[in-house]
């Protein structure tokens, strides 16, 4: 089973690191695990005696074969030939379940995007991916980002570990760590409408450098005196810039343009 380069498949050939993931995940006899993208199922492995069930998603038709062939006598492994990307919500599980995954990288932040907006969310989720990805996940103010804010607003993020790029088949070009992903019961900071709230939040960092009343002034059509209204109500200094604010100072600054209708 020859690696994919257009799936972004690189096989962990560390099977300490696998433990190190399987540790962080608080696993029961009693949890669901969804795993995306087992490849040749060296979690699969390890993980499926020490869970109720496993839900594994592959899109690589070669890769479900052989582990249809390689698991054909456990009952509590499911193999699934879909992009996860793709996934339909009937086809997740509808009770509590957890996500265990060894992600491409192509694939983080788009993946992180469809599971937290989620209305069945997974309690937790615990994925290799690319360092530098990681570490911007975990940033606090003064250096949070649009992807740090997206992820804390409904979760808590922890790196467990770094990992190498040579514990991997093929040798990425990049070096990886393990991220584990607490999922909260309720956002963060509690907005009415968390799709115009992003919206917002993204108008704050269209461009980092610029002081925030000024990426204001541009992304809602107001007057540059009308932005330092704006954030002098939400008592936010109008020389900041968005990487400095915290998610109850963004949710501060939804309130006040919102009562603009804007």
């Amino acid at each position: 089973m020859k690696p994919q380069k257009r799936l972004g498949q690189n096989f962990i050939k560390d099977l300490k690191i696998i433990d190190e993931m399987l540790s962080a995940a608080d696993l029961t006899s009693q949890n669901f695990i969804l795993e995306v993208g087992p490849g040749k199922g060296a979690i699969t492995e390890k993980l499926a005696p020490r869970v109720k069930n496993v839900l594994a998603i592959e899109k690589d038709k070669n890769l479900v074969k052989y582990l249809q062939k390689k698991f054909k006598n456990q009952k509590n492994i499911k193999i699934i030939p879909e992009d996860i990307l793709k996934i339909a919500s009937s086809q997740l599980p509808a009770a509590s379940y957890k996500i265990i995954s060894n992600l491409p990288f192509y694939l983080t932040s788009r993946f992180l995007r469809i599971f937290l907006e989620l209305r069945n969310k997974p309690t937790l989720m615990v994925l290799v991916i690319q360092k530098e990805v990681a570490q911007r996940i975990c940033d606090q103010p003064p250096h949070a980002s649009l992807l740090s804010n997206s992820v804390q607003f409904y979760a808590n993020p922890q790196i467990i570990d770094y990992v190498p790029k040579s514990a991997f088949y093929p040798v990425p070009e990049v070096d990886a760590a393990i991220i584990k992903i607490k999922i909260l019961l309720k956002p963060k900071v509690e907005v009415e409408n968390i799709k115009r709230f992003f919206q917002i939040m993204k108008i704050g960092f269209s461009q980092k450098r610029k002081q925030l009343h000024n990426n204001l002034t541009t992304g809602l059509h107001i007057s540059k005196e009308q932005a330092q209204k704006l954030l002098a109500k939400s008592r936010i200094d109008p020389t900041r810039r968005a990487q400095t604010l915290d998610l109850k100072e963004w949710k501060e600054l939804y309130e006040e343009i919102k009562k603009l209708g804007n």
